[in-house]
């Protein structure tokens, strides 16, 4: 199936109060278990490849184009998309390989900078096709430097969306990146009012510190595009541990990869229903 870009996915999961998932790439297993599980699950999914797996991998290309292939061969909608990149050499050399999808984080940068270097991009992605998700207020634990305590304020969440053109806005409402337990606490008034204030669909970083009762709340008070990917990380490296630890004369590396790559799929599938599902709640 071709490649569909990630605003007019977003937009119609919103108008469905569904959740759009959002998964990191990190090597190619990872790509195939997030592709059948949505095509096992019935909803689209993002492949997200961030700016540090492109460094892990010695460049986007490598990651990028088998993504790109994997996701064109799925069974369900699927965008690709280039996840916390500051680098704008990183950004044009993504748009060259054909992504549908781009989150350019300034959140780092002044805010005059931050609106200016976005809007450049916008204009550069929108002129093929390429939707475009920024962030508003550092969300925690990137890097290790931003504090989960972080807010964005609803009324310069509305104001950098009319600046910049973005097509998708990432939030701080209380999670925090790269968290291995499920106890972040979201505020969940402040996306109602966010969400009521902004235009575009909202994005959730850091959602593998959210217990799936919160994710949906958190959808049903606004959010849209939910960012999963410490947690099925554990997810695929606790299915490797277990079966090395089983049989630890496994050598073939396609053995245990598959191992991880299946646990990953099914977890994943499990998540894009919690999303879809959201507006009926967890079954009890």
């Amino acid at each position: 199936m071709p490649l569909i870009p990630l605003a007019p996915a977003a937009r119609a999961a919103r108008s469905r109060g569904e959740g759009l998932a959002a998964f990191n790439v990190v090597h190619v297993e990872n790509a195939e278990a997030f592709a059948s599980a949505a095509a096992r699950a019935g909803t689209p999914v993002v492949l997200q490849i961030s700016q540090n797996a492109a460094r892990y991998h010695g460049g986007l290309a490598p990651i990028g184009l088998a993504t790109l292939e994997i996701a064109r061969a799925a069974e369900a909608d699927v965008v690709v998309h280039l996840d916390h990149a500051d680098d704008l050499d990183l950004v044009r050399e993504a748009l060259d390989l054909g992504v549908s999808s781009i989150m350019y984080d300034g959140s780092k940068l002044p805010d005059e900078e931050n609106r200016a270097r976005t809007a450049e991009v916008v204009r550069a992605a929108h002129d093929l096709g390429v939707s475009v998700e920024a962030e508003l207020g550092e969300v925690g634990g990137k890097d290790g430097v931003h504090s989960p305590t972080a807010r964005t304020d609803p009324a310069e969440a509305a104001r950098f969306v009319a600046d910049t053109g973005v097509d998708l806005l990432a939030i701080a409402v209380g999670t925090s990146h790269a968290m291995t337990e499920r106890t972040a606490l979201l505020d969940l008034a402040l996306i109602e009012e966010i969400a009521s204030a902004v235009e575009v669909p909202l994005v959730l970083h850091g959602s593998s510190g959210v217990a799936d009762a919160d994710i949906q709340a958190a959808i049903r008070a606004g959010m849209t595009k939910i960012n999963v990917s410490t947690h099925l990380n554990t997810v695929f490296t606790g299915a490797v541990r277990e079966l090395l630890e089983t049989d630890p004369d496994v050598v073939d590396t396609r053995t245990w990869m598959r191992a991880g790559r299946e646990a990953g799929a099914e977890e994943a599938a499990r998540l894009m229903t919690l999303f879809r599902d959201a507006k009926a709640g967890v079954p009890a």
